[in-house]
């Protein structure tokens, strides 16, 4: 049995706040990590920060929204650039860029250039259908997950006509019959978010390639 990745949910959040680069370094220094989850939005100029929240009151305890404010004011509260993040990673760590809000279109070039132009070791996911059909419009060759609360019939058959590798979806929902029905679909399925270090191995012995982890789950091995 293969050992499913675990990417650590917006970085080490136990270490530093959620998404920051410090976050990111304390995930990665975890011998039990193999990579990363976080969350893409843009600046009012467009560049794409990490940021989960539409706006910024729960995390950075200020008011705004990232698409109000410069990068300078964004940097100010401690929100890092997705180029920062990068070259901080460096090549190895496998991660899970979630696209959040509308689409930012200098993702594409900030991702290929720390990546290559094959996007290794990195997949980029999203809720939102309308997100992925436009990133596979310009980049038909990268690996997508579509994240989804459940692997009904439905969804499944909208991460394949989509084109997305695979999807990633809450633990919560994934069970034999559903597995089996991604895989058929020609799908890998991933899980989010898992806290506890039982979960995480019963949903590697259902054969998930990848399992967001946070917490306790983080550590194990």
């Amino acid at each position: 049995m293969a050992r499913a990745l675990r990417l650590a949910h917006r970085g080490d959040w136990r270490v530093a706040p959620e998404n920051s680069l410090a976050a990111m370094r304390a995930a990665l220094s975890n011998p039990a990590c193999d990579g990363l989850e976080f969350d893409v939005r843009g600046s009012h100029e467009g560049i794409p920060v990490l940021l989960h929240d539409e706006t910024l009151d729960r995390v950075q305890g200020r008011s705004g929204r990232p698409g109000e404010l410069s990068i300078d004011e964004l940097a100010a509260a401690g929100i890092p650039t997705l180029a920062d993040v990068l070259a901080a990673t460096g090549p190895q760590p496998f991660l899970d860029v979630e696209l959040k809000g509308e689409p930012v279109p200098a993702v594409v070039p900030v991702l290929e250039a720390a990546r290559g132009p094959g996007l290794v070791r990195i997949v980029v996911s999203s809720f939102e259908p309308e997100t992925l059909a436009w990133l596979r419009g310009l980049r038909p060759s990268w690996p997508c997950w579509l994240n989804t609360e459940d692997l009904s019939p439905a969804t499944v058959a909208l991460a394949a006509d989509l084109g997305c590798r695979g999807v990633s979806v809450d633990w919560r929902a994934i069970k034999p019959a559903g597995m089996a029905r991604a895989i058929e679909a020609g799908l890998e399925v991933a899980a989010w978010t898992v806290r506890r270090r039982s979960t995480a191995a019963r949903l590697e012995r259902l054969g998930v390639v990848a399992i967001c982890v946070e917490g306790a789950a983080l550590d194990a091995r």
